[in-house]
């Protein structure tokens, strides 16, 4: 599927900001089932300095810093992504033995993925999680089915309520509430996952905004959207493994209608933009997303 992302974050400051420091994760990933044919970030007003780096957890990330004084920040990622529906893993291996290969052992080889076992700034390993978690892990039961269940359930019991919480609420909070927006709903099933012992991963991106006739619009269009990776290791001496994108928002598995941007731990790891600003004692933040259907591919050029 080729989908066109355009993702417009306008900030409106009183008083004027004098000076701005900024960091944007806005760049769609690239990678074998996605692939970013064209991006571009414009910034107004222009900053004084901008780049591209790559984080720890492979994300491309934008910093730039404006030297002028404003009082209006806009800025416009404008993207082309070729996606494919990602092949499930067909592991069928049962949620404890995930576990127990996740755990260290003395010579046992290292998995990249053991490092999403453990609690981050928004998502703490919990007993609360646990207890919410454990009707969906049964005794030797598949993972991915468990992880399946878990995301039917998140959708069921909570509430989609976009003005009972912000980007600061902790899961354990959330999780108390029985209600949130995305964010909410994939940290509170990567905090069942972890505290479990389950490496997991949450990954911010986008939804395809008019779906095809005849299907559902989905929660999380019209704006960035949050989820949920589960990671599935392969065979016993095979440290690699595969990871499943789960969606408990729209309790679904992702497809190509998602547009992942990055993954990290949690919201923290991979917000759209931050900054730090000297002036500007209170703002109003505007925020627009679009993704539309690509009827003919376009030039690949990356800028």
């Amino acid at each position: 599927m080729l989908l066109h992302v355009v993702h417009e974050t306008v900030y409106d400051y009183v008083p004027t900001v004098k000076t701005a420091q900024h960091m944007a994760h806005l760049r769609p990933a690239h990678n074998r089932r996605q692939q970013v044919l064209r991006h571009s970030l414009a910034i107004s007003p222009e900053p004084a300095q901008r780049g591209e780096t790559v984080d720890v957890y492979g994300n491309t990330r934008s910093f730039f810093s404006l030297q002028s004084a404003h009082e209006e920040l806009k800025v416009v990622a404008d993207s082309v992504v070729s996606t494919a529906a990602p092949a499930l893993p067909g592991s069928a291996m049962a949620w404890e033995e995930v576990r127990e290969r996740m755990r260290y052992h003395r010579e046992a080889a290292w998995d990249p993925a053991a490092e999403f076992i453990f609690g981050s700034p928004y998502v703490p390993r919990h007993e609360d999680f646990i207890a919410y978690a454990r009707p969906s892990f049964a005794a030797g039961r598949p993972l991915l089915e468990a992880a399946r269940e878990l995301t039917a359930r998140i959708h069921a019991d909570f509430d989609y309520e976009a003005e009972v919480t912000d980007v600061g609420t902790p899961a354990l909070e959330a999780l108390a509430l029985r209600k949130g927006v995305c964010q909410d709903f994939a940290h509170v099933m990567l905090g069942c996952l972890r505290s479990l012992g389950l490496p997991a991963r949450y990954v911010s991106g986008y939804l395809l905004t008019t779906p095809p006739p005849g299907q559902p619009r989905l929660v999380g269009s019209d704006a960035s959207h949050a989820w949920v990776s589960v990671y599935l290791p392969f065979g016993e001496d095979d440290a690699a493994g595969a990871w499943a994108d789960l969606d408990p928002t729209n309790d679904r598995f992702a497809g190509e209608d998602y547009v992942t941007l990055a993954t990290g731990r949690d919201y923290a790891d991979v917000a759209p933009m931050r900054g730090v600003i000297h002036g500007g004692a209170s703002h109003q933040l505007h925020v627009a997303v679009t993704v539309t259907p690509v009827d003919a591919p376009p030039a690949p050029t990356i800028a």
